[in-house]
């Protein structure tokens, strides 16, 4: 140690002294290293497994060179390396033993030429760099993998396998590839990724496989694969946890109250099972997923008029969504869809919209008003986050587009506009306009039931009959009041608003609406808001509540069991919409171990049994006829109508008393003659039915009991202030039930009128009155009224003798002044003219029968008179001497008609002309005192005069 300590101590000094003569390259006698950037020194590589090392630039020597020397640096330690000198000039470096990149790459040591006399050159720094050889395999860090996986599980990770590499480069050191081998299975249902992460591509069954072997090789950069490792893949037996005893179907009967789904339930729980060692919580839920075209539930039927008296809305609730018909006219463009058990759904394509008149709905709701209405609402299939949908838009047609009020969807948000008019305050304050609600419910493809209640400046949402109680609440925006406009005219829209700068309908609705109502001056209660949207029908664990899903929880399987076995179903309708309610049961099982079991859902279906379909049955008289003071007065349609709504109770048939009807229409056609036709009621009926009565028939509407609407049908009254023109009237009666879903016969009532006799009938000689009553004397014995009485007095025929069933004798033409001015002198004109008439006829007649008693050689002897008969001695002649014979064929004449009062045999006043309802509207009570006078002159020349004295 101290030679060596003094061989390098003398090496220090030479080196020393050698830099001392540095740069002195004057000196031949002294060797120096050519090198043209001695700092930067040499720089060499040796693969591990190599002996001569690549030195760049190649190690050469000036001067008188004899050898090289290796000066160790102390901080690196001794150099495996040594110099080999090739001529007098150059050298080479070796190693003296296999170097090991793992252990060592990177090697510094300095070199100096020695001369020969002893002298060293300048020192040189080296640096060698050992690179690798793979040598070295990967090796994985487990010798086997196994794990566990359940059956029907696909897993995005199964196991992670991990291999590592003594190469001590990247190229060689590091994994890059794991493979499964297949080993002729090419049906492996495995696949693992560079990170060595190996999942299944499909569901695992236990059946099929219960362990799945897998040989996994992995590579390093160089592709030098490892030696294969075993992953083994166990499918455990799947726990069958899951409910056994239900009923895959379940038969509900209407009418019998609620019906237990699931009593004889049981719960497997997979408590035995060594991944669950035991039960923490079990959750199970009970669905009801009733499909239909209208609403998610099967509520009742009525329509919104009669939901007034079902739940108690305000009777001022005006009906924006009516049937299209008689009387709702504006409402044609609608598209009503009536569903299996009568709802009315209207569809709004984006196109359909109708135009609701001031005269149904003031466009003025004032502060305080309510809104309500079922809406089926999607989002717009563009996703456009600005279109507006309106339900109901107020707009006049001014150029600015002015909106006064409106409720609309945009952007799966409900928005209630309300812009205060110029005069409601000072122009300059900021007050809320408009109200958004951000619901899920808006947009989710369902029915659901929305109502505002308005009492300026506060606004109540309820959603579902349910007061809406968001975490946040509506966001409100502020403005200005409408500025001043005079003269502009504003339009009510359903489906759609009204843009004044286009003169069109915009921002149409795509999607359902039912039951749209708007009530001004007032707000809904909430309790007839939630009869209102509230369900009929669902699932309960009490009576009287409806739902569509139930969940319950227990910590152990016997108790979600028992209440399981209480879930019901239970409609409280009467008729409930027949057919397949599906329910769903999903449970959830926690184990001890903090493990989630999901069980085998249970699917099962209620079946509705259609119920005893009620029957509606009117009867009555069907025909009646009466005489002409009847008509004129007014006679009831229905005097004696009787409605009946009888019901199946097993194999008998009884009258349900509870039972309700919501609709009663009475048609006549052809439509009656405003000017002397009129139906109307004798008494205002109750607030719970309403009646509409037009020239096509009277309407009922309203839920009432079936005695209400008898009573009502039977105070219906036709009057016609000109029965002459009629033979009779038919009228057609129907009632329904549930908004049109069960109807009643066809009634048909006939009113008959009873036009005069003619004189030949023995009956004709009693004035039309009395013999009216006569009839009734027949018909009703209780009047004590001798017939014979009455036989005696003689008759004053109307204008009208009836000849046959289908004939009527209309009077004889006459010349009537048409001046107004003269219009009040018809009568005694007319009455003075025919006076004057008779007279001059009996002085002619008289005149004749002078002349003709005088003799004559032709005379023939007079005729045998005839005998009077009993009705005409009263005008009989006690003057034996007079005789007066009258052609025989007079009794036959009828009276000339002027064509303009023909008219056709009709039952309808529509088929004579209008000129011919004029005449003999203004001059019918003339009509009949000239027929009558008529019918005196003719009962006279029918007598028989014995002119023998004359």
């Amino acid at each position: 140690m101290i030679v060596r300590f003094l061989s390098i101590l003398c090496v220090g000094v030479l080196v020393a002294s050698a830099h001392n003569g540095e740069g002195n390259n004057d000196n031949e006698d002294i060797p120096y290293l050519e090198l043209a950037e001695p700092d930067e020194g040499y720089h060499g590589l040796i693969r591990e497994n190599e002996t001569l090392v690549e030195v760049t630039p190649a190690i050469r020597a000036r001067g008188p060179l004899c050898s090289f020397l290796i000066l160790n640096n102390k901080h690196h330690g001794e150099a495996p390396f040594e110099i080999m000198v090739i001529d007098e000039n150059e050298a080479r470096l070796r190693v003296r033993y296999p170097l090991n990149c793992e252990k060592r790459r990177n090697y510094k040591f300095d070199i100096a030429a020695v001369g020969c006399d002893g002298s060293y050159s300048n020192t040189v720094p080296v640096h060698i760099t050992v690179t690798d050889v793979n040598e070295f395999a990967p090796v994985f860090n487990q010798a086997a993998y196994v794990r566990s996986v359940d059956e029907g599980k696909v897993y995005d990770e199964i196991v992670r396998v991990e291999a590592t590499d003594r190469d001590c480069t990247p190229r060689y050191g590091d994994v890059c590839k794991y493979e499964i081998e297949n080993d002729g299975d090419r049906n492996q249902p495995f696949a693992i990724d560079n990170e060595g992460v190996i999942r299944n591509t499909e569901p695992l069954e236990y059946d099929k496989s219960h362990n799945h072997i897998l040989s996994v090789v992995a590579y390093d950069c160089g592709m030098m694969p490892s030696a294969p490792v075993l992953v083994t893949i166990k499918v455990n037996k799947p726990c069958r946890a899951g409910w056994k005893g239900l009923a895959e179907r379940v038969d509900y009967a209407p009418g019998t109250g609620p019906l237990a789904l699931f009593p004889a339930a049981r719960l497997e729980a997979c408590s035995s099972d060594e991944r669950c060692p035991g039960v923490t919580r079990i959750q199970a839920a009970v669905t009801l997923q009733a499909s239909r075209a209208g609403v998610a539930c099967d509520r009742d039927t009525y329509t919104l008029h009669a939901q007034r008296t079902v739940c108690g809305l305000d009777p001022k609730t005006v009906d924006l969504l009516p049937s299209p018909g008689v009387g709702n006219e504006w409402a044609k463009s609608l598209k009503p869809d009536s569903g299996r058990d009568g709802e009315q759904l209207f569809e709004f394509d984006g196109e359909t919209s109708a135009v609701v008149p001031e005269s149904i709905l003031p466009h003025s709701l004032g502060s305080t008003f309510s809104v309500s209405t079922w809406l089926r609402h999607a989002p717009p299939p563009d996703h456009d986050k600005h279109r507006k949908e309106h339900v109901l838009c107020l707009a006049d047609d001014h150029k600015m587009n002015r909106h006064h009020y409106a409720l609309f969807v945009r952007n799966c948000r409900l928005i209630l506009l309300l812009r205060r008019d110029f005069g409601e305050g000072d122009l300059n304050i900021f007050r809320p306009a408009e109200w958004r609600w951000k619901l899920p419910e808006v947009c989710d493809n369902e029915w659901h039931h929305y109502a505002i209640n308005v009492r300026f400046p506060n606004v109540e949402l309820y959603v579902d009959g349910e007061p809406y109680r968001g975490e946040r609440g509506p966001e409100v925006i502020d403005d200005w009041p409408l500025h001043p406009a005079h003269g502009v005219n504003t339009t009510m829209v359903v489906g759609a608003c009204w843009q004044g700068t286009e003169s069109d309908m915009k921002h149409h609705l795509r999607g359902w609406l039912a039951g749209l109502g708007a009530l001004p001056g007032a707000v809904q209660p909430a309790t007839a808001l939630r009869c209102a949207a509230r369900c009929r029908e669902g699932l309960s664990l009490a009576p009287d509540l409806y739902l569509k899903s139930v969940s319950v929880e227990g910590d152990s399987a016997s108790e979600v069991e028992t209440l399981v076995r209480r879930v019901a179903y239970g409609d409280a309708r009467v008729f409930p919409t027949p057919g397949r309610r599906n329910v769903h049961l999903a449970t959830t099982i926690t184990c001890d171990n903090g493990r989630v079991i999901k069980a085998r859902p249970a699917e099962s279906y209620v079946m509705v049994l259609a119920p005893q379909t009620p029957t509606i049955l009117l009867n009555g008289s069907a025909d009646a006829a009466r005489d002409y003071a009847h008509f004129r007065a007014g006679l009831p349609v229905f005097p004696d109508i009787r409605v009946r709504v009888l019901a199946r109770s097993g194999d008998d048939i009884k009258e349900a008393e509870t039972q309700k009807l919501d609709s009663c229409v009475v048609s006549v056609y052809p439509a009656l003659n405003p000017d002397h036709e009129a139906l109307a009621l004798k008494s205002t009926p109750a607030d719970d039915i309403r009646a509409t009565l037009t020239r096509d028939g009277v309407s009922l509407t309203g839920a009432d009991t079936v005695e209400n609407y008898q009573q009502v049908l039977r105070e219906i009254e036709y009057s016609n202030k000109k029965p002459a023109y009629y033979l009779n009237r038919v009228f057609k009666l129907t009632c329904s039930e549930l908004n049109g879903r069960f109807t009643s016969n066809e009634y048909v009532q006939t009113l008959t009128v009873e036009h005069p006799r003619a004189a030949s009938d023995t009956r004709a000689l009693r004035p039309a009155g009395l013999a009216d009553k006569m009839d009734v004397v027949r018909e009703h014995t209780s009047n004590n009224i001798e017939p014979a009485v009455a036989m005696n007095v003689p008759r004053a025929f109307a204008s009208h003798s009836q000849h046959s069933q289908h004939s009527a004798e209309i009077p004889a033409a006459r010349v009537l002044d048409l001046h107004e001015r003269h219009n009040s002198n018809n009568v005694a004109v007319v009455i003075g003219a025919v006076m004057a008439g008779a007279v001059v006829a009996l002085v002619v007649v008289v005149a004749a029968r002078v002349r003709a008693a005088r003799p004559s050689p032709l005379a023939r002897p007079s005729p045998r008179p005839r005998p009077l008969r009993a009705n005409d001695t009263e005008m009989a002649w006690d003057d034996s001497a007079l005789t007066i014979t009258v052609n025989p064929m007079e009794e036959a004449t009828e009276c000339v008609v002027s064509p303009s009062r023909v008219c056709e045999d009709s039952s309808s006043a529509e088929s004579c002309s209008d000129e011919d309802s004029d005449h003999h509207d203004s001059s019918d009570e003339e009509g009949e005192v000239m027929a009558g006078k008529q019918h005196k002159y003719r009962n006279i020349s029918q007598l028989e005069w014995d002119n023998s004295t004359m």
